[in-house]
C-alpha cells in the first residue's frame, strides 16, 4: 500500500468533504481516503499495482473540485 497526500481545492461544507471522500474510495485500490476541509486536502492510502495518484486527481476533478 501507497500513502498520498492531495491538495483539493473548491470545499466550502461537510458535503463537499462526503463528495470528494466518496470519488476517491469508489475507485479499486483504494483503501481509506481521509478528507480534511479545514486544511483542504485528503490522505488516500491505495494499492499502487491498482491505482495511480494521477487517477486520484482526475477522481476529485470528475466530482466538481480541483486537485492541487
Amino acid at each position: 500500500m501507497q500513502k498520498t497526500k492531495l491538495k483539493i481545492g473548491g470545499m466550502s461544507c461537510q458535503h463537499c468533504v462526503k463528495t470528494v471522500t466518496d470519488a476517491l474510495t469508489a475507485l479499486e485500490g483504494v483503501q481509506r481516503a481521509k478528507v480534511n476541509l479545514r486544511k483542504g486536502e485528503a490522505v488516500v492510502r491505495f494499492n499502487e499495482l491498482h491505482i495511480t495518484p494521477a487517477n486520484l486527481k482526475d477522481a476529485i476533478t470528475q466530482a466538481g473540485f480541483e486537485a492541487l
